[in-house]
């Protein structure tokens, strides 16, 4: 070994820095089709390839991150980076899993402010919308199946769907309602990530045997200061906004809404965009509820996790505000501040709480309250997939009663049309993703030009 491999290399596991930062580099690039498709491509690689991590480990950091608020795909490779190298680690292995995405997402939201209104461009998102009903309707099915093992489950996720659907209670309510109900209802019933295997150990596992590395172990001090810095670092684009702009500029707005999103959003990218949708679209009118789609299909297309779609809307409510800025400029830097304030406290959650976390490896009413969250999840996700499908494929809304329900002469058939070619594609021939966002928005392009012939 070299004197460069002896200064990187970890005395405990010996994997090098260098090394990690091409395999996180990889995972990143890899990291498209949500969060069940990132989580397995970061099981692949880190437990079957590399043997890094067990499964054992990786589970219980798995079953944390799915309790917290945020993306869980992204704070799982925080996890995993800090485990092995420290809080440099989760740096680097969290940064490196959204910035591919961070890069074509702002691409993609310039081209959509400058020519999504134009005539075959327009046409194009207008497939992209479609088919992602599609895809959200197959994630209310996929972790429908693994969620809801017992009675119990699937009527926490029937409660979950009626408390948003018809009463419009608060998200983050209906959330910890459900893991109050696991808590203290016992035993987890399958709404977990399955079980690991037995003596199947990796890297970690076997260095963390011989000896627990001082970042491991909890410590009030470092939690306070880990606290301390990162709080500053979280609400600084919101503090110098205010500062400069005053408080009510858009860039403000943006970092405060993030900022608030970033600690009452459980559940992953397709539960968030309930609330988000709620407050972008309805409190704020950054946006209309069909560019609710366009944003969500465009983070589907490029890596990294869902939740990025944030940058999106940044992007298209600082844009339409801009101040003195150049538009595409102050879209860039809302975009910029919508993604800073969203992911900052993923690291955070890790770095605070880690310690304690991995104090509880097989802790079954932590697990038991996993199930009933995800359970809510599920509920919650319908929810969505009826929220779009309705702003979707109809025009006009009637509200009866407590809901907004569409009118039927206000059917777009050429959007449903779209749609069950997808759900097709999806349910029936499991294509990807990619092929099916990408076949969409051909659709659309071939309905635009028969349109015009």
């Amino acid at each position: 070994m070299t004197r460069d491999q002896q200064a990187t290399a970890s005395p405990k596991h010996g994997v090098s820095a260098r090394e990690a930062f091409l395999t996180w580099a990889r995972i990143a690039l890899l990291s498209f089709g949500g969060p069940a498709g990132q989580i397995a491509v970061m099981h692949r690689i880190l437990v079957d390839e590399k043997k890094w991590i067990g499964e054992r480990r990786f589970l219980h950091a798995l079953n944390y991150c799915m309790l917290l608020p945020g993306p869980e795909a992204q704070q799982l490779a925080v996890y995993i980076g800090w485990l092995m190298h420290r809080i440099r680690g989760g740096i680097a292995s969290g940064t490196l899993f959204i910035l591919p995405g961070l890069v074509s997402l702002g691409g993609l939201s310039w081209l959509y402010a400058a020519y999504g209104q134009v005539g075959m461009v327009a046409s194009l998102f207008f497939g992209l919308k479609a088919a992602v009903l599609a895809i959200v309707l197959d994630a209310v099915v996929r972790i429908g199946k693994r969620a809801l093992k017992s009675r119990a489950l699937v009527c926490v996720a029937a409660a979950a769907f009626a408390a948003i659907f018809v009463f419009a209670v608060p998200f983050p309510l209906i959330i910890v309602a459900a893991g109050a109900f696991g808590w203290f209802w016992g035993e987890p019933q399958g709404g977990g990530h399955g079980a690991a295997k037995d003596g199947e150990e990796g890297l970690i596992d076997a260095a963390f045997a011989r000896a627990i590395p001082a970042h491991v172990k909890p410590s009030l001090p470092r939690l306070v200061s880990i606290a301390l810095v990162g709080l500053v670092l979280w609400f600084a684009p919101l503090a110098v906004s205010v500062l400069i702009l005053g408080p009510g500029n858009v860039f403000a707005a943006i970092a405060a809404f993030n900022a608030k999103m970033a600690v009452v959003t459980f559940g992953g990218a397709y539960a968030v965009l309930s609330y988000m949708a709620q407050q972008a679209v309805e409190h704020y009118h950054w946006l209309k509820p069909d560019e609710m789609l366009v944003g969500l299909g465009l983070a589907e297309t490029t890596p990294g996790p869902l939740i990025s779609v944030v940058q999106f809307v940044g992007f298209l409510a600082a844009q339409r505000s801009p101040g003195a800025l150049n538009p595409m400029v102050a879209g860039s830097l809302g975009g910029l501040i919508a993604m800073w304030t969203t992911f900052v406290p993923s690291f955070l959650w890790i770095f605070m709480g880690g310690p304690y976390v991995e104090a509880l490896i097989g802790n079954r009413r932590l697990n038991a309250a996993l199930s009933a969250v995800t359970a809510a999840v599920v509920g919650v996700i319908l929810n969505l997939a009826i929220w779009l499908a309705l702003h979707t494929l109809f025009a006009r809304m009637t509200e009866v009663g407590f809901l907004k329900l569409p009118e039927p002469a206000s059917v777009n058939w050429a959007g449903v049309a779209i749609a069950l070619a997808a759900m097709v594609a999806i349910f029936r021939f499991r294509a990807r993703i990619f092929v099916v966002l990408a076949g969409a928005s051909l659709g659309g392009i071939a309905l635009h030009i028969a349109n015009l012939a």
